[in-house]
């Protein structure tokens, strides 16, 4: 094949819908000795950009056939290592999917999961291994969580969270300098801190004082924009889902944890920017977890809630989550633009810190 049959175009809405839907479930693969959720985007490939400042989505066609499709999205970010703690305009690439019967011929490489995609973005496209973090989802089943009344939760006003997200979490990983329009998104169901009860938080931060220990967090409906949906599981993980349920209904009183119906598309919740301070401050953690699963639990498509932190990060001692539907090592890859090379080293030569934020709008 040349690359002269190959033609590059910005997506149509109208004419390209159907044919990268196809391509999408033709592209699904998942290992198969656990659980594999994929997404289901309810007629719109392009929701899960759709919220960012700068996106684009591009398809590749030969003739008639689309066989290739990529999105990608801009934003302004903080980087930990940048020496001069500028702000570092970062390219996302999310969602490269190539027909199976059109691979290794090229068209990956013209549109800039698995072993192949590793393969393309390392060793031919020189992207270098930049984190790992852990994507942990936890299901959602029908009882209500209890939370320990030595607990105080409460609700922060956007223009409070975003205070206290700059104050303590602008040396994150990829900080979003826009943080403001993440809290006022109408997808962002809103931000939550957790602290014991007794101690005085009235202003959460603005007047400089903290309670011992604390957390945070804020939730993104991921819902509304697209659905997951259970792909492949191996017998056990099927058994027990079914199993689970039927017990669950006939024994109430035993009260063990159900697995929710994942064979038809459900939604989901996002937890982004879970931050915390304190020595005793991870069950506060664990408490907010529960506080958004009884959130969660009364929205009926809710299936599962879902976060992603550092690979390394204590944080993922203290959430909740499921081994067989979590992934420990979600690989992000980084390639260096134009001017950009020291800040380039600044981050692959230095270790880079456990603690990441995860900007929902790129989930």
């Amino acid at each position: 094949m040349g690359y002269k049959e190959l033609m590059i175009r910005s997506y149509d809405m109208q004419k390209d819908r159907a044919r990268v839907e196809d391509l999408e479930r033709r592209c699904e693969v998942g290992p198969t000795e656990r659980a594999v959720l994929f997404t289901d985007t309810m007629g719109d490939p392009i929701c899960r950009i759709r919220n960012s400042p700068m996106y684009k989505m591009l398809v590749a066609k030969l003739g008639d056939e689309l066989v290739g499709v990529i999105q990608g999205s801009i934003k302004l970010v903080a980087l930990h290592h940048n020496p001069h703690n500028d702000l570092a305009k970062l390219g996302y690439i999310l969602g490269l999917r190539v027909a199976p019967s059109h691979r290794r011929k090229g068209i990956g490489l013209r549109l800039k999961d698995n072993e192949a995609s590793v393969e393309l973005f390392m060793n031919k496209l020189n992207y270098v291994k930049f984190l790992t973090p852990a994507i942990l989802v936890n299901p959602v089943n029908y009882r209500t969580l209890p939370i320990s009344s030595s607990i105080e939760v409460a609700k922060v006003q956007p223009e409070k969270a975003e205070l206290l997200y700059r104050k303590f979490m602008t040396s994150t990983e990829l900080f979003p300098d826009d943080i403001g329009n993440i809290l006022t998104n109408k997808l962002s169901l809103g931000t939550w801190a957790a602290y014991p009860r007794g101690e005085s938080w009235g202003d959460f931060g603005s007047d400089g004082k903290f309670p011992s220990n604390w957390a945070v967090l804020s939730v993104w409906n991921s819902g509304e924009l697209f659905k997951l949906r259970l792909g492949k599981a191996p017998l056990p993980c099927l058994l027990y889902t079914k199993s689970s349920r039927l017990i669950g209904k006939m024994f109430p009183c035993f009260k063990l944890p159900t697995i929710p119906d994942f064979f038809q598309p459900f939604g989901f919740y996002f937890m982004y920017g879970v931050h915390h301070e304190g020595p005793s401050s991870g069950k506060l953690v664990r408490a907010l977890c529960k506080f958004v699963h009884n959130m969660a639990k009364r929205n009926k498509d809710c299936k599962v809630v879902v976060t992603e932190v550092g690979g390394s990060d204590i944080l993922r001692l203290h959430i909740p989550h499921w081994k067989s539907l979590s992934c420990p090592e979600d690989l992000w890859c980084i390639k260096a633009l134009k001017n950009e090379e020291k800040i380039f080293d600044e981050l692959t030569k230095t270790p880079p810190t456990t603690s990441l934020f995860v900007d929902p709008r790129e989930v």
